[in-house]
């Protein structure tokens, strides 16, 4: 008992590196947030054809959100699809039993745990890791098209300024802007080319990815073409909003920083005195463990943890 929470512990961190082990051998460094490399330019390098690298990436971003119908998946769904993540929905779903055979084999050789308890810490530690490996990597992603949409706004600003039309803007911009943004703009620059909307193509982009200041980058697109104006003009202004936006962000973020951590810890630091106690003492709780409150007051203070995360997430998850 004194280190089979430390075993979990091992066992999902293991878990965790193999799901993205198996994502780079299979796809590759290219697709890695890691690398600054502009992955649409380089598939057009490697001579696909400007449709088809078109249909594939359009496939990968959109193949998650219409699979929502697969029972369960529609909690990984949601999150796959703004981490533009290019494993199919089944293969998701394989890769968790994988991991979930994994997991409890290594529960079979580290711990003396009941058979059914380890198949079901076996399954939650290999749906848990893929949840929580696309989540990271749809946060990472959100955070860094959110740190260059300013910058991207401002090129497109002076592309205008120096007469290119806007469609032109778009495609230098998908150009000269790094991933994740740069796939993502050329994306609407090619569908421009094959005579789609950009507004639309801007309106579906935001909704897709669920963001703020892409939307207010859409709508100002829309009403300039339904109603005229200096759009260079325009697009200034809100690149300068969209950068105030993101400084406020930064600085709310840094002023709650504390208040996370501490909830962080707070909830850490029992779990933590217990492992350290049972190690130590592997003795400690035997006066207490047979009560008949013990088993109970375990959850109860569970419980209590879980809320104090839950409570200082609310608390500091100020919208700007």
């Amino acid at each position: 008992m004194s280190v089979e929470p430390i075993i979990y512990g091992l066992i999902f961190i293991a878990v965790l590196l193999l799901v993205e082990g198996l994502y780079l051998v299979v796809f590759g460094k290219s697709i890695s947030l890691n690398n600054r490399v502009n992955r649409r330019l380089e598939m057009l390098d490697k001579g696909e054809g400007r449709e088809e690298v078109l249909e594939k990436l359009r496939k990968e971003m959109q193949q998650h959100i219409k699979s929502k119908s697969i029972p369960l998946y529609s909690l990984l769904g949601e999150k796959a699809q703004k981490a533009a993540i290019a494993f199919t929905p089944r293969q998701l779903i394989m890769m968790m039993a994988l991991l979930a055979c994994v997991a409890f084999v290594g529960l079979t050789v580290g711990t003396q745990t009941d058979v059914p308890i380890r198949a079901l810490l076996a399954v939650g530690i290999g749906v848990g890791a893929v949840y929580f490996w696309v989540a990271a990597k749809a946060n990472k992603r959100l955070a860094m098209i959110e740190e260059q949409l300013p910058d991207a706004v401002e090129l497109m600003v002076r592309s205008l300024r120096v007469g290119h039309p806007f469609s032109s803007a778009i495609q230098i911009v998908s150009k000269e802007v790094p991933d994740p943004l740069a796939t993502e703009f050329g994306m609407i620059a090619d569908e421009s080319a094959y005579g789609r909307d950009v507004g639309d193509a801007l309106k579906e982009m935001a909704e897709r990815l669920d963001m703020q200041d892409m939307r207010f980058l859409a709508v100002a697109v829309t009403i300039q073409q339904t109603s005229g104006g200096n759009l260079a003009e325009i697009l200034a202004g809100l690149a300068k909003v969209i950068r105030a936006r993101f400084r406020l962000f930064r600085r709310v973020k840094a002023i709650t920083a504390e208040a996370k951590w501490s909830g962080k810890f707070l909830s850490a630091f029992p779990v933590v005195a217990l492992i350290v106690i049972n190690v130590s003492d592997p003795n400690y709780y035997d006066a207490v463990r047979d009560h008949e409150y013990f088993i109970p007051a375990c959850f109860v203070v569970g419980i209590m943890l879980a809320l104090n995360l839950m409570v200082m997430r609310v608390l500091t998850n100020i919208k700007v």
